[in-house]
């Protein structure tokens, strides 16, 4: 997509959830959502949705980050000029907020008629990037220098080529790699100051801190200019409270709040291979570096691929595939700059990339084992909509 100013620009999980339509450790396992807990759908908050009813407003908003992947557009090349500036023009009609309800429909019936339901087809099949798809062959495309490979496609073999680890034997690499299980074992939390800086921040470092504790409460705070902005996961729901989403506190839901499970596991890595009951074992690259993937699978949760560096066995990049009334989106973590804390390495920087944004988060601290209040894992407050 187009980028700039998060205003302006930052379609799908920002100012965009209107886009083009208007206005343990298995998710089964936690506590039954009492009615208060409920997400809010998409049309409870936004006016003017037509289609994509229904749905809780995580999922609508990664909806619209699919749509602005697909035709490399930003928020206000489907909504009006000045609704950048106004939450209610979101809701106004355009000609591509109409075309976009037809395509949708297209495309549910051509699923349903040819693929029994599967989303085999989507908005990014025909359009790959671009407002309107292309009808012939391109001959530089043919003849051309072909597109590097997504290391995110990744092919799993069955059976392995010869010399390819087995699952067992990259978790035993990548455990060795941190400092030995006896010292993952005596990491029960840890408290990180740093900065982070995204389009949210209009690409301005601000200072954020992160709460973790064993075996999986995460929350990260980042101190906005005049507000904070909180995202919670609490061993079994998530939640974000942020100025500069549409609804002023929302549960996560889907494949978000099975990203925000995986992030929290991922921190105290030591049951990351009971986290899936099934993987598979694949080979990819990774900036010209050989990476071993990992895929993670379990009933009611969303795959997840973790990439290993096949020389140091260290982490390197974590994606989780997200469903959407439209197709997958992928939501992927970089990491890097690994130091040790306590005897365990961890990363200190690492970059989260997304249909409709990405972020980077540096730490400079990292305090070890210290108590944390079990309010810091607790529901945020509201905060105020920008």
């Amino acid at each position: 997509m187009r980028l700039g100013l998060r205003r302006k620009v930052f379609c799908g999980l920002g100012t965009a959830v209107v886009c083009l339509l208007g206005a343990s450790w298995v998710r089964g396992q936690a506590t039954p959502a009492t009615p208060a807990q409920k997400p809010q759908m998409s049309d409870e908050v936004f006016k003017n949705v037509q289609v994509l009813k229904g749905i809780p407003v995580d999922q609508f908003m990664d909806t619209m980050g699919f749509f602005a992947a697909s035709l490399s557009l930003n928020c206000t090349d489907c909504h009006t000029a000045d609704s950048g500036g106004d939450w209610a023009k979101y809701a106004d009609d355009t000609d591509l907020k109409k075309t976009a309800r037809q395509m949708i429909l297209m495309v549910t019936a051509i699923n349903k008629n040819n693929f029994r339901g599967a989303r085999m087809v989507t908005c990014y099949t025909c359009h790959r990037g671009a407002q309107t798809p292309s009808v012939r062959p391109s001959l530089i495309q043919q003849y051309g220098v072909p597109p590097p490979e997504d290391p995110n496609e990744v092919i799993f073999l069955n059976p392995l080529p010869k010399g390819t680890p087995t699952v067992d034997q990259v978790f035993d690499n990548y455990f060795r790699a941190l400092g030995g299980s006896a010292q993952l074992a005596k990491l029960t939390s840890f408290v990180g100051k740093g900065t982070y800086e995204g389009y949210d921040t209009e690409q301005e470092a601000r200072p954020v801190d992160i709460y973790a504790k064993a075996p999986g409460l995460r929350t990260t705070i980042v101190h906005y200019r005049g507000a904070d902005s909180t995202r919670t996961f609490d061993g079994h729901a998530a939640w974000i409270a942020s100025p500069d989403k549409p609804v002023s506190l929302f549960a996560v839901t889907g494949g978000d709040l099975d990203s925000a499970r995986l992030d929290a596991i991922i921190a105290f890595p030591a049951l990351l291979k009971q986290s899936y009951t099934r993987w598979k074992v694949g080979m990819t690259q990774i900036d010209d570096k050989d990476v071993i993937v990992l895929q993670g699978s379990s009933a009611g949760l969303s795959p997840a691929n973790l990439y290993f560096d096949k020389q140091t066995g260290l982490l390197v990049r974590k994606t989780l595939f997200t469903n959407t009334m439209v197709g997958q989106v992928p939501t992927q973590v970089d990491y890097s700059d690994y130091r040790a804390v306590a005897g365990v390495k961890m990363p200190f920087s690492w970059v989260a990339t997304w249909t409709d944004g990405q972020d980077t988060t540096t730490l400079t601290e990292v305090k070890p084992n210290v108590p944390i209040d079990a309010a810091k894992f607790s529901t945020p407050a509201p905060v105020a909509v920008r």
